[in-house]
């Protein structure tokens, strides 16, 4: 009776590693795929142009004009990382709602109108000024009539008409925070408003006895407004606003401000000396949702761009960068004011959570993928632990063998054993001390088949025959 399994009851041949291999080189391809995937993703979202929608009007005014030129300058940068869609309104004020509903994330608004509460300063568009004037008397008097007194000082309004410029409200409200700072009742003045397209025409046929225009110091309405008045070779009277300051304080919206001499004209110059005034400014704000890299980014194009249009577009060179005080009238928006202050993120500032993560991330799958590695290792371990029993089994069926030929098959199987237990140990699933035991145990089996085989080779062929039989018997 054989203490061991018989040659013929052979196990089957062990499970080749490469399979393992081919589901360990798949996963790791699968694992670097979707990494580049993700970066090449992450890179794009982070580069790609945004696209921000400017609410501006209203139509053919200087803001809209402006907001054009900065429009196509971005859009035709190849690779700029900021775009403007604008959203043509009524007004400064419908600009301003759009802006505070959420349905715009740029705006252009007036400082003296209300604010939304979500917008933030990003820029100083431009500053206006408010110009008050008396047209110079008619010569051509009816006789006996006596003339009427001249109008010198803001606090002998009253009763007189005004005419307003521009069909905003706004210009209207100006005029009353002006009258009440002066102690006269508006209601008391009779406030006439003429379009614009209207204004020049309105002032030829003298529609009121003093006039109101509120813009740039170089508003070609507003010069355009005051040359109307003019005639018999008379100038003007301008109207001091010596309460600019007082103004000021209790309107932080106004500021104290001059109209230089000869502003709008010369021989004579309009006016002949420096008038006192106040002003106002437009301003673009941005909504409080908008990111601070991507307002930053905005900053930074438009007072590059400011330079090179400046020459074509003399408006772009009014744009000055926003009040960065905490207690200014429209706080700035942080982006603007980290431009502003020399404080922008670079890149990899701007993004270095996300790296971290993401090389946290990185860690995670190089830690899963080991794992992962040796688990697919584990069948390897399984095989290879089963090869060595199985050469333990044929180590002692060699010793009682009385066949050379499963003598020389037992050799052929162990052979295979050793071929795959080499394989396993190259690709890590058994280690260098499991190998050395193997080793052992394979040295033994050699020699036990060489001992057999000589054993066999020196007894007779009957009593060889006699033996098999008795095995056989007692089996």
């Amino acid at each position: 009776m054989t203490d061991g399994p018989h040659p013929a009851e052979a196990a089957l041949p062990p499970p080749s590693p490469r399979s393992a291999r081919r589901r360990l080189a798949f996963v790791m391809l699968a694992g670097v795929l979707a990494i580049i995937g993700v970066a090449a993703a992450g890179y794009h979202i982070a580069t790609r142009p945004v696209t921000l929608r400017i609410a501006v009007g209203p139509a053919n005014s200087d803001d809209l004009k402006v907001v054009q030129a900065l429009t196509q300058a971005l859009n035709n940068q190849p690779h700029g990382p900021i775009r403007l869609r604008p959203t043509q309104t009524d007004s400064a004020q419908a600009s301003a709602k759009l802006l505070g509903d959420g349905k715009a994330d740029l705006a252009i608004i007036r400082g003296d109108l209300d604010v939304p509460k979500n917008a933030q300063a990003v820029a100083t568009l431009r500053k206006n000024v408010a110009v008050l004037w008396v047209p110079p008397a008619s010569k051509a008097k009816a006789k006996g009539k006596k003339a009427a007194p001249a109008i010198t000082k803001i606090t002998q309004l009253g009763g007189h008409r005004v005419g307003v410029v521009g069909r905003t409200e706004a210009n209207v409200n100006l005029l009353k925070v002006i009258l009440q700072q002066y102690g006269l009742d508006p209601a008391k003045v009779e406030i006439v408003q003429f379009p614009v397209t209207e204004a020049v025409e309105a002032i030829r046929n003298q529609k009121a006895d003093v006039y109101l225009a509120a813009g740039p110091l170089n508003s070609k309405i507003t010069s355009d407004a005051i040359a109307a008045s003019m005639r018999d070779g008379g100038t003007p009277t301008f109207l001091a606003i010596d309460s600019a300051e007082a103004i000021a304080q209790n309107h932080p919206a106004y500021e104290s401000s001059e109209i230089p001499a000869g502003t709008f004209g010369g021989a004579p110059a309009k006016p002949e000396e420096e008038v006192k005034t106040i002003s106002f400014s437009h301003h673009i704000v941005a909504r409080k949702g908008v990111s601070d890299s991507t307002i930053a980014i905005f900053t930074r194009q438009l007072f590059a761009i400011r330079q090179t249009l400046k020459n074509e577009f003399p408006l772009a060179a009014k744009i000055e960068t926003p009040d960065t005080d905490k207690d200014a009238n429209i706080p700035a928006h942080p982006g603007a004011a980290a431009f502003v202050d020399g404080e922008e993120k670079t890149f990899f500032e701007r993004y270095s959570d996300f790296i971290w993560w993401g090389l946290m991330g990185l860690s995670a799958m190089g830690s899963a993928g080991a794992w992962f590695a040796g688990y697919l290792k584990k069948d390897e371990r399984i095989a290879s632990n089963s090869q060595r029993d199985r050469l333990l089994d044929l180590l002692t069926a060699a010793r009682n063998c009385d066949s050379g030929e499963e003598l020389d098959q037992m050799q052929t199987e162990a052979d295979g054993i050793l071929r795959h237990m080499l394989e396993c140990f190259e690709h890590g699933a058994v280690e260098e001390g499991a190998l050395t035991t193997f080793n052992i145990a394979l040295e033994q089996f050699h020699n036990a088949v060489a001992d057999r085989k000589a054993l066999l080779m020196s007894m007779p062929q009957n009593l060889q025959r006699a033996s098999a039989q008795f095995r056989a018997a007692g089996a």
